[in-house]
């Protein structure tokens, strides 16, 4: 658990460290934090994007594998969302029955907009949905209320874990070679995780003034 926050709080040098005193234990973190954040709705806030790239610059700099790092992290955004769309089947029922329950109070101030997001895209929201921090945890989710087909939404699941593991892990790789990159790698993950916030930053901001 508290490699977990130091994930989340020093995602670069926590990594780093990691990967020097036991990569394997490194893989084995990476998957946890890409699944949590893809399977569980509780785990929105998990650094996903940039942590993909920091660990593609790690990847260019130290014995971690980015091959072995990009078919386990696919996996474990595939095997997550999976998770996240039957627990939205599971609780369907009693997200109907249950609407004064703490879980259901929680679940409702986020999921209108994945909900718009997905009536507006549909099956490939699951595939656009993974671009998007906050959106990717529950969109799978919504589709597994609906009850969308498994086979498709699997098919839409694993296409879109590859693309999005691949953009960013892939980016940190190629891009880690360069010196600037590697001496400034922790300011880009901050920025990344900005830049993925402003479009909720600014809904946040005109829904205040709307209010007002």
């Amino acid at each position: 658990m508290n490699e977990l926050l130091d994930f989340i709080l020093h995602t670069d040098d926590a990594l780093l460290a990691l990967v020097a005193e036991n990569v394997n234990r490194a893989y084995l973190v990476l998957f946890i934090v890409i699944l949590l954040e893809t399977g569980l709705i509780f785990f929105p806030f998990l650094p996903g994007d940039g942590l993909l790239f920091s660990a593609g610059v790690i990847c260019s700099t130290t014995e971690m594998d980015v091959t072995v790092l990009l078919i386990l992290l696919s996996f474990a955004g595939t095997f997550g969302n999976l998770m996240n769309y039957h627990t939205g089947r599971a609780m369907e029922a009693q997200f109907r029955k249950r609407s004064d329950s703490l879980i259901v109070k929680y679940l409702v101030r986020h999921l209108p907009k994945a909900e718009e997001f997905y009536g507006k895209y549909g099956t490939r929201a699951i595939i656009i949905g993974r671009f998007f921090p906050i959106l990717r945890t529950y969109v799978p989710f919504v589709a597994g209320m609906i009850r969308m087909e498994r086979k498709i939404f699997l098919k839409y699941s694993a296409l879109g874990a590859v693309i999005w593991v691949s953009l960013f892990l892939l980016a940190g790789f190629f891009l880690g070679e360069i010196t600037w990159v590697k001496n400034n790698y922790g300011l880009i993950f901050l920025l990344l995780i900005l830049i993925t916030l402003i479009p909720f930053i600014t809904a946040l901001i005109l829904r205040l003034f709307k209010r007002k």
